[in-house]
C-alpha cells in the first residue's frame, strides 16, 4: 500500500464554500491535481494507494479526509472536487472516523496527530524536502508514507514538529506537489 499525506494550510473545511473557482476554495485545484495524480495512471485506478489530506482552512479546521483506492470508491477524473465536497458536507462534529463512501472517510484529526498514529503503526513516514536524502539512494521497504505540502509549504507551529521526521527528496528542482506524486510512484515502481 502506498501511503501519502497531504498538508494544506489554506483548503476549506466547509463543502458550502467549494465553488465554481477551486482556487478560492483554499487552492482546491491543487488537491484535485494531487489526487488525480496519486490515484490515476493513463488508463486505469492505482488499486494500492491510501490518501490523506490534511485541511486547515477555515472555518471548522482541521479536517482529515482519506481515500483508499478500491473497485467501489466512487472518484473519477472528472469530478474529484465534487467528492471532496460532498465530504467535507457531511463532516462530523465530533471526534471520530465517518465513512462517507466506500474508500472515502473523514474525521476531524491534526495534521500531527495522524502522522503520530501512522508512525505508531510502524510506518515509515517521510517529508519530501529539497534537503533529503534523494528517493533513488534509498530502499524503500513498502510501509512509507510521505509527506507533501501544498504551495505554501508548513507553517512555522508544523515545521518544528517537522524537524524529527526524516526527509526525502525526488530532485534537485522544486515541484509541483502533484509531480511528486508521480515521480514517488515511478520509484517505488522501479523498486518493486
Amino acid at each position: 500500500m502506498r501511503e501519502f499525506i497531504y498538508y494544506s494550510k489554506s483548503a476549506v473545511t466547509s463543502g458550502n464554500l467549494i465553488k465554481d473557482d477551486l482556487m478560492k476554495a483554499g487552492r482546491m485545484d491543487i488537491v484535485c491535481n494531487v489526487i488525480l495524480s496519486a490515484f490515476f495512471t493513463s488508463n486505469t485506478m492505482r488499486m494500492d494507494v491510501k490518501f490523506h489530506l490534511i485541511f486547515d482552512g477555515p472555518p471548522n479546521a482541521p479536517q482529515h479526509l482519506i481515500l483508499e483506492s478500491n473497485e467501489k470508491m466512487p472518484i473519477s477524473k472528472k469530478n474529484i472536487a465534487g467528492l471532496i465536497k460532498r465530504m467535507l458536507y457531511k463532516s462530523p462534529n465530533k471526534e471520530g472516523l465517518l465513512e462517507i463512501f466506500p474508500g472515502a472517510s473523514i474525521e476531524r484529526k491534526s495534521f500531527e496527530k495522524v502522522t503520530k498514529d501512522l508512525d505508531k503503526e510502524g510506518k515509515n513516514v517521510l517529508l519530501l524536502d529539497g534537503k533529503g536524502i534523494d528517493v533513488r539512494d534509498s530502499k524503500l521497504k513498502g510501509n512509507e508514507v510521505f509527506i507533501i505540502g501544498d504551495h505554501e509549504g508548513f507553517p512555522k507551529d508544523k515545521k518544528k514538529f517537522l524537524k524529527k521526521i526524516d526527509k526525502i527528496s525526488v530532485g534537485p528542482k522544486i515541484l509541483f506537489a502533484s509531480q511528486v506524486i508521480t515521480i514517488l510512484h515511478n520509484e517505488v515502481d522501479r523498486q518493486e
